[in-house]
């Protein structure tokens, strides 16, 4: 996959994402997770990072994943369903790394987290959000290594690109590709996007219709 989608990937992006998403399962438990269907695209990060704003972003929609200014709480995965017959389903993880939430909270959607990632075979890609004003952190790595073991192949998101300066965006990019040479199953470019400004959705977007036609191919 080349680091830059061609105009034809990026309109076939930008009309599948123009569909219908609904919102159909919560899960709070590895026993409760809807049946395997589909394609399903999962977003993962720490709290606050952005992932519904980014899901919300993708989608056109204000309000199809539940954004809050209260770090942690999304406590289970919720999926949505694309536009009828693409078999596209999208994930939202729950945060992880809020070390204020309850001790027993964290551990239970860790393991959550962890279960989900290790027993989905059509799970097709974790894209892994991280705060461009940030950068990596070491609970960032700990799921990388996650996502290792189990070979699922994932991606880096920069989130909130449009509060870092170029320069220091360009840095932070350099910086968490050079972590990513180490991950045998990191996909080794970055995205940044900002859900403010909508850089680099349409981009996210053609990386996952392409992904979606890889799987059903």
């Amino acid at each position: 996959m080349s680091a830059e989608p061609d105009a034809d990937l990026i309109e076939q992006g930008r009309k599948l994402f123009a569909g219908e998403f609904r919102f159909i399962w919560a899960a709070p438990t590895i026993e409760t997770l809807p049946p395997m269907a589909g394609v399903e695209i999962a977003f993962a990060g720490r709290s606050n990072v952005g992932k519904s704003s980014l899901i919300n972003a993708l989608t056109g929609r204000n309000a199809l994943a539940r954004t809050s200014s209260t770090p942690g709480r999304t406590q289970e995965l919720i999926f949505f369903d694309g536009p009828e017959h693409t078999g596209l389903r999208l994930v939202d993880m729950p945060g992880y790394g809020y070390a204020s939430a309850p001790k027993t909270k964290v551990t239970a959607w860790t393991a959550l987290i962890h279960k989900y990632l290790q027993g989905r075979s059509n799970l097709a890609r974790v894209y892994v959000l991280i705060d461009a004003r940030h950068g990596l952190k070491d609970v960032d790595l700990d799921v990388f290594k996650t996502l290792d073991r189990s070979a699922v192949s994932y991606q880096v998101v920069l989130t909130k690109a449009d509060q870092v300066k170029p320069v220091e965006l360009e840095s932070r990019i350099g910086d968490i590709k050079a972590a990513l040479s180490t991950h045998p199953a990191a996909f080794p470019n970055v995205l940044a996007t900002s859900s403010q400004t909508s850089a680099g959705i349409a981009e996210l977007r053609a990386a996952i219709t392409r992904l979606l036609g890889e799987r059903r191919g």
